[in-house]
């Protein structure tokens, strides 16, 4: 090659180039290059790439198959929770009332409008936790929440001869009680008692519209007692079981279990339909699965519910129980109602 001249050495160069374009052109052009590119750096769509950590690619593959299994406990997720599509009506020019609520868990203040056909509203609602059941209230807290829920009514618009003060059955129990009713009087407070079996009316008349008389029962959930009522004619037939906090008496799952289903049974067989259902645990499993700001909620079947606090457990015990005696599977959960507020209904 030195004794070439520069042109040769240009031509030969320009004869080789030629033979490589030929040959590029004859094994296909991109595809050579894909047969000559390394199979190690060769990825599809539907392959994952490398994980730098291996630890984390087994953790999420292990909460993956967690959560798979989780769902299939859950009868929630293999079948839809069947629809309600009730509107309850709307008073027409109605009057503010309010009630204030001594129950087994706090008190409770409720302000709602109702008219002369006693259709009513939720204007407003406000829970309070004062330890009533654990008996640690003093006449100082009792007289300081009261005066504030007063206050909050008034300010609201409720008449002061329009605040009633209803102490639940469930608080009756409750050892602190006696002493909360004599500072209500002292203050010159009507204090209204009622007992489970007229709990379970008043919360009959507040939540079970009047379409659903002849096919649904009404729950009630507290901590203190669990009320079951329903239309049997022209009367209300209510009985008392085990409440939500059981477990502070050391009584047993076990026990509770067998006394709800021999209550719930009671309900008569034509009656299960729908079971309208209301209380603190009730509560907590409308929040997990409440669409928006609707007023009735679905529950999900106790199944599908996994709780870690005591007295969520309990309540879900009561309701697993009160769904296999009675074989219903639409409980419907009411935001707005309160037994309370059915006293407010009884009052001209």
């Amino acid at each position: 090659m030195q004794r070439l001249t520069v042109a040769g050495r240009l031509l030969i160069t320009a004869l080789i180039l030629a033979g490589v374009f030929f040959a590029f052109r004859y094994f296909g052009g991109n595809d050579a290059l894909r047969k000559l590119a390394p199979k190690d750096k060769e990825y599809t769509e539907s392959e994952t790439m490398p994980r730098a950590d291996d630890k984390t690619a087994e953790a999420a593959v292990e909460e993956s198959s967690a959560s798979s299994s989780g769902s299939s406990e859950s009868e929630a997720t293999d079948q839809p929770r069947q629809s309600f599509s009730y509107t309850a009506p709307e008073p027409q020019n109605g009057k503010l009332k309010g009630v204030v609520e001594l129950g087994a868990s706090g008190f409770n203040s409720f302000i709602v409008r109702i008219d002369d056909q006693k259709r009513w509203k939720l204007e407003k609602a406000e829970f309070n936790n004062s330890l009533v059941l654990e008996n640690m209230a003093t006449d100082e807290d009792i007289r300081t929440g009261l005066k504030s829920y007063i206050g909050k009514m008034l300010d609201f618009g409720v008449g002061g001869r329009d605040i009633q003060f209803v102490v639940s059955s469930g608080a009756v129990k409750a050892e602190g009680t006696p002493k909360i009713i004599k500072v209500l009087k002292s203050l010159n407070y009507v204090v209204n008692i009622v007992t489970p079996e007229q709990e379970g009316s008043l919360g009959l008349r507040a939540v079970l519209p009047t379409e659903f008389y002849d096919n649904s029962f009404v729950v009630d959930i507290g901590s203190g007692n669990t009320k079951i009522s329903w239309k049997e004619g022209g009367s209300t037939k209510a009985l008392e079981t085990y409440g939500a906090k059981y477990f502070q008496n050391n009584t047993s799952d076990e026990t509770v279990t067998t006394e709800v289903k021999a209550k719930a049974k009671q309900v008569p067989t034509d009656h299960r339909k729908t079971c309208f259902i209301i209380g603190g645990v009730p509560f907590e499993l409308a929040k997990a699965v409440r669409k928006d700001k609707e007023r009735y909620t679905v529950l999900d079947a106790p199944s599908a519910y996994k709780l870690e606090n005591a007295k969520s457990k309990a309540g879900l015990n009561i309701y697993r129980s009160i769904a296999e005696a009675t074989g219903c599977n639409q409980f419907v959960f009411d935001w707005d109602a309160n037994f309370t507020i059915g006293y407010l209904l009884t009052i001209k």
